[in-house]
């Protein structure tokens, strides 16, 4: 008797009966060689690394005050320590709120204020994330998440609306500058010009542009708000080793000594994070613990192990949620222990309340807002096309034209979900570089972007779990998919230097400029002025004006010599671009 097979396994028999199925045949799970459970799990990897998002974009939009005014602030006794009622007799008198109680000290009705808008911006957050997501899985079919940009939120709070409206642009006006891009970056998505415009970037400038995405990452990783702390700022050479507790760090800022000695705040000027090292590098215990969850990660990838990025944000979250230890996620701050009380929750549910439909058309008229509309336009433009590329070139699914299955719907994804987002209250919505850690754990379809949107959900009841997850946590997978994005540079010509220079102008300020517009401008910018003369050449060839002599290089071709029998010829090689 010939030998019975082994039975199958649950998982080998759920993966067979989804890809025979109706959902199976619709995503391609067999022409695009993956399985249910792989998508499950690329899913679940591409959102515990992007999660941080959902705290780190509430914080950064809340510190533009967002719908909070002076009007929210309270008034206050000449001395704090005596309640408002009892505030009376010749020493002691009501202070009436003014624009000053936006500042330091925070007025507490506007803290109150802000601490709402925070819990609103994190629904917003969701509700956008969890739209441009389904959209991409179910029409797309790509395994692309979608969220509020890092970048675009900063230029948003800090420079178009500034740190509690200082800025020349007032909250809700802002939303509606991106409301109307929004609708414009669609208009053009729909008519199909997006695509148009995205071919238009050279050929060096898209392939260098994935690496450079990859060290951006790296970069983030490495840092203290979204990353381990192992770099820091140096104020002679902008970055330098870091790695020093909280308590060692102190804010940066620009400031004015006036000639009685009084100190202020440069007009236009902001304070940074604890960002600056005192002493003590390289013994914060959470960048240790940092450090051991990317050993874990990395180990898992050179085993080729599945699911390493989850295995190290587990683990390390997991660590950092006790209390009073040195790698606690929740110290014994105020701000230490609302976010443990806000933990303790597990479970809410919170209805935006400030920011949803928080649209002002006042200030249509003035050069700011269109600054900032036609700012936030060509950076959606270049940085979510370059990245929708990027992650498709990294998932293996562009042609040698470029183009990919499914990039219209792709297109049309962020576009609408930037309009959504920006009724709800948030900066513009983007393809998440992130998703690049999905696809590692080989993620091809439009399941690993259902998944993500099935996990935004939940985030709508966990948000107290989601938002609790430390940056030292997400820091390692960013470190390590910048080294798996690193693979794009051997495909750029390095002995062709027209093709060499742009590729690495892209592939470094992408990081340096922390923007992955400004790294696509620069290499654009140099690959045009490297061939200009070239163009120039041809052009004048083509409508007589010269005679060609020996050949004429054009769109970055180098000449080649080629042995002809009649003697040297020489040809033109005509690079696609």
């Amino acid at each position: 008797m010939e030998p019975h097979p082994p039975p199958k396994s649950f998982i080998t028999r759920l993966n067979s009966a989804v890809a025979s199925s109706r959902v199976g045949k619709r995503f391609k799970l067999t022409e695009r060689n993956s399985t249910f459970t792989t998508e499950l799990r690329a899913g679940t990897a591409t959102f515990l690394t992007m999660a941080y998002i959902l705290a780190v974009n509430a914080s950064i939009l809340a510190d533009s005050g967002g719908t909070c005014t002076v009007s929210d602030c309270v008034p206050l006794c000449s001395d704090p320590s005596v309640p408002l009622p009892n505030c009376t007799g010749s020493n002691l008198r009501i202070i009436q709120p003014d624009v000053s109680c936006k500042f330091d000290p925070v007025n507490r009705g506007y803290a109150s204020c802000l601490e709402t808008v925070r819990k609103d911006l994190i629904v917003a957050t969701v509700a956008s994330s969890l739209i441009g997501c389904v959209i991409m899985g179910a029409f797309a079919n790509l395994p692309l998440a979608l969220a509020p940009g890092m970048g675009t939120n900063a230029y948003f709070a800090y420079t178009v609306v500034g740190f509690h409206g200082s800025g020349n642009v007032p909250y809700k006006s802002a939303l509606t500058a991106v409301f109307l891009e929004g609708l414009i970056f669609l208009f053009i998505s729909a008519v199909g010009f997006r695509a148009k415009l995205a071919k238009l970037i050279p050929k060096p400038v898209r392939i260098s542009s994935s690496a450079g995405i990859g060290l951006f990452l790296a970069f983030i990783g490495l840092q203290n708000n979204q990353g381990l702390g192992l770099v820091g700022y140096n104020p002679s050479t902008l970055v330098t080793l870091g790695g020093c507790p909280s308590s060692s760090r102190v804010s940066v800022a620009p400031v004015l000594a006036a000639a009685n000695g009084t100190v202020s705040l440069m007009p236009g000027g902001t304070v940074s994070g604890d960002i600056l090292c005192l002493r003590d590098r390289m013994e914060s215990p959470t960048l240790w613990l940092g450090i051991v969850g990317f050993v874990i990660i990395a180990y898992c990838l050179v085993k080729n192990i599945k699911g390493a990025m989850i295995y190290g944000i587990v683990f390390v979250t997991a660590v950092s949620w006790f209390r009073n230890t040195k790698v606690t996620a929740f110290p014994n701050t105020d701000a230490g222990n609302a976010a443990h009380e806000y933990f303790k929750k597990v479970v809410d549910i919170h209805v935006i309340k400030n920011t949803a439909g928080a649209l002002s058309f006042e200030t249509i008229g003035r050069g700011y807002f269109w600054e900032a509309l036609v700012t936030f336009l060509y950076v959606d433009i270049l940085d979510t096309t370059g990245t929708l590329y990027s992650m498709a070139r990294f998932a293996g699914f562009t042609d040698e034209n470029g183009d990919f299955e499914g990039q219209y719907f792709a297109f049309m994804s962020d576009a609408m979900s930037i309009v959504v987002g920006s009724l709800l209250g948030t900066s513009p919505v983007t393809a998440f570089i992130e998703s690049s850690t999905g696809i590692r754990e080989g993620g091809r379809t439009g399941l690993t972007a259902l998944t993500v949107a099935g996990y935004f959900f939940l985030a709508f009841f966990f948000t107290p779990l989601l938002a609790s997850i430390p940056a030292w946590a997400v820091g390692p997978p960013l470190i390590l998919v910048g080294v798996l994005m690193m693979r794009a540079v051997v495909e750029i010509e390095w002995d062709d230097m027209r093709q060499a220079i742009p590729g690495f102008v892209t592939l470094i300020l992408m990081p340096l400029t922390y923007s992955i517009a400004y790294g696509l401008i620069g290499g654009i910018g140099t690959y045009i002025v490297l061939h200009i003369g070239d163009w120039a050449a041809e052009l004048l060839v083509r409508y007589g004006v010269i005679k060609r002599s020996g050949g004429v290089a054009v769109n970055g071709a180098h000449e080649e010599a080629i042995e002809a029998q009649a003697g040297n010829v020489k040809a033109v090689e005509l690079d696609r671009v």
